[in-house]
């Protein structure tokens, strides 16, 4: 052999893919992706813009071989798993949007009974016993709204719980489908 001569390496050709999500499920979703055929591309960057200002947001870069074997089947189980995460996602949010949505009403309909006493003790001649009435229930109206959205959002939680378990269960069995087809 010359000395001249450099050893060959095979071409590998990419594909590539970015996900962003919440710093606390980029681990979760690394370990999914990687069942099919996904690794990652050593970059994991944080994201910066208006929508990031309560959490903090990852975008992972990752890279898969193009002459993957069983890639149609790798890829139909990948968007399953994308799609049991979206429900999850979902699941996640309407755990509180149920409650906020009933916390909101009971503020407004509260804000709506100060109004009321504002304007009659306002009025000419004020009308302090009506006010005394409308300031009652509108205050109340500020205060249970706390009470009542823990209320509700624990009971959404725990009608929410099981659905969000199968989701996880579901993804598990993808991914081990995934895992399989690979080795």
């Amino acid at each position: 052999m010359d000395v001249s001569e450099k050893p060959q390496k095979n071409f590998v050709g990419y594909e590539y893919k970015e996900i962003t999500a919440d710093s606390s499920r980029i681990s979760f979703l690394l370990d999914g992706y990687e069942n099919f055929g996904w690794e990652i591309d050593g970059k994991i960057q944080e994201r910066s813009g208006p929508d990031t200002v309560s959490r903090q947001k990852l975008t992972l870069h990752l890279k898969r071989n193009r002459k993957i074997v069983n890639k149609a089947e790798l890829t139909r189980l990948q968007r399953n798993f994308e799609a049991c995460v979206r429900e999850i996602d979902t699941l996640e949010k309407s755990k509180t949007s149920v409650a906020t949505m009933y916390a909101i009403i009971l503020g407004i309909f509260g804000t709506a009974f100060i109004a009321g006493a504002t304007f009659a003790v306002t009025a000419q001649p004020p009308q302090y016993i009506l006010c005394i009435l409308l300031a009652i229930p509108g205050f109340l109206g500020w205060i249970f709204p706390y009470f009542l959205y823990k209320r509700k959002a624990e009971k959404q939680a725990e009608k929410l719980t099981p659905l969000i378990e199968a989701k996880y269960d579901e993804i598990y069995e993808i991914c081990e489908k995934g895992s399989k087809l690979l080795y």
